[in-house]
Formats: C-alpha cells, structure tokens, sequence
C-alpha cells in the first residue's frame, strides 16, 4: 500500500527516512510548496477514510478539506518526538470526519440493539497503525535499557511482583529497589 510514489502506509520512505515529518515542519512555517506536497501525498488515502466513516462522497471530501485546514493552521502544534506525521495526519482527519458525522442533522438514528449488530469488531486500519508504532517505541526504548534494571522492570510490572519481594530477591534495601524503578521509568518516559 503506497502513498503517493515512496511513501507507505505508516508515511516512511525507506530512501529518505521520513519526508512527511520534514515537509509537516516546513508547512509550520508556511511554506506552501510542502503544503502542496503532504496534500498531494496523503490526500487519496485521508478521503478514503473520510468516505469509510462519512455517509456521502461530498461530505468525505468536505471532512477532507476541514482536515488539511487545521492541518494548514496547526502543523506548529506536530511533535516528530510523540509520533510519525502519517498518524498525526490520519488522527486529525478522522476526528474532523466523526466530528461532521456527529454535527449532521441527517444523521441516522438507528437503535442501539440495531447498532450493536452493526458493530464491525474488529479495529481500524488506522488503529492499528498507532498500535504497531507505539509497540515498536516502547520495544525501542525497552532495548536501550540496562539489562538488570529491564529486568527489574519486567519482574516488577510483568510478573506482578512485589517491591518488597523485590527487594528480597536482589538482597538489596527496599529504598534502593524503588529508586531503580523510578529512575528506570523516567528513563522509558523520556524515551517514549
């Protein structure tokens, strides 16, 4: 699944690391030749989730140009550190779709027991997404930990394992177990 003629589904091209990031950057300084290239880019794939969520075409593409306004008026607020541009941007335009989906006065009123069985289980594409980069940044920072104080965190968090039992296990002082723990999580933090 490609965007456009080197990006992918996440918004990364293996050639030049991840241009959508640069290009979301330079439209916060309004450039409006980058402008013109996330839209271009990212545009097909944004309308087809606005069509999925929306009823009609005309609202899809009427979400769809809500969306790249705010994408124009908040590219400042894009933060490479907290995630990728692709699901900043898909994140945004879903909430403009649902918001106009919300706001319709033609919206249908189906009742709940109807709705219920309307209900597709399984999760978004675009759900999904997020997941897997998230999964993979924690996996990331996980990797950069030391590994007695990695372990001292899947002991203590995976296994439900106590801070006393902790403590007890390494022979060392309860205050000293909770320090690592603390100082290892601010580490993750900071990371993630």
């Amino acid at each position: 699944m490609t965007l456009g003629n080197d990006l992918d589904a996440s918004g990364s091209s293996a050639a030049s690391g991840d241009p959508l990031d640069d290009w979301l950057h330079r439209v916060a300084n309004g450039d409006r030749a980058a402008f013109a290239e996330v839209f271009q880019r990212t545009s097909p794939k944004l309308l087809g989730l606005c069509i999925r969520i929306l009823p009609t075409r005309q609202e899809a593409e009427d979400a769809l140009q809500e969306a790249f306004l705010t994408i124009w008026r908040r590219a400042d607020r894009f933060d490479r550190t907290r995630g990728g541009a692709w699901p900043w941007l898909v994140t945004l335009t879903r909430h403009c779709a649902i918001d106009r989906l919300r706001a319709s006065p033609h919206r249908p009123q189906a009742p709940v027991e109807e709705a219920a069985q309307l209900v597709d289980p399984r999760p978004l594409a675009t759900d999904l997404l997020l997941h897997r980069e998230r999964e993979q940044r924690l996996h990331d920072c996980l990797e950069q930990l030391e590994p007695r104080d990695l372990h001292l965190i899947r002991t203590a968090f995976l296994e439900g394992t106590s801070y006393p039992e902790l403590s007890r296990r390494l022979a060392a002082p309860l205050g000293t177990v909770k320090s690592r723990i603390r100082r290892t999580l601010r580490r993750l933090r900071d990371c993630l």
